[in-house]
């Protein structure tokens, strides 16, 4: 496979998944850091920084608005739900071990 179509499949994979997160509001943050180590934010994280690498300058709140398909404060407000003490309990433990 030739570069071009290779990058071409990744980004229409990358369309899928911003689709799919989009479509499942039910889905929080916390439970994708949870289970799978990154969220929406991070993928907007990761984004902006792919920008940056091309010289193309993002805000972290623009580069995150292409994930959730709306500025991210609207998206908290409408879908996001506060955190179960275990949810949390999960986060804080995930975080210790990578971050030791």
């Amino acid at each position: 496979m030739d570069e071009r179509t290779r990058e071409s499949l990744e980004a229409a994979v990358f369309r899928r998944l911003v689709a799919h997160l989009r479509a499942r509001t039910d889905v929080q943050n916390i439970e994708l850091m949870n289970l799978a180590g990154f969220c929406r934010n991070c993928l907007g994280d990761w984004y902006r920084e792919a920008a940056a690498d091309k010289g193309i300058a993002l805000e972290k709140d623009e580069a995150r608005e292409i994930v959730y398909g709306m500025p991210p404060a609207e998206w908290k407000r409408r879908y996001q739900k506060e955190a179960s003490a275990q949810q949390q309990a999960a986060f804080a433990d995930a975080q210790k071990k990578t971050h030791s």
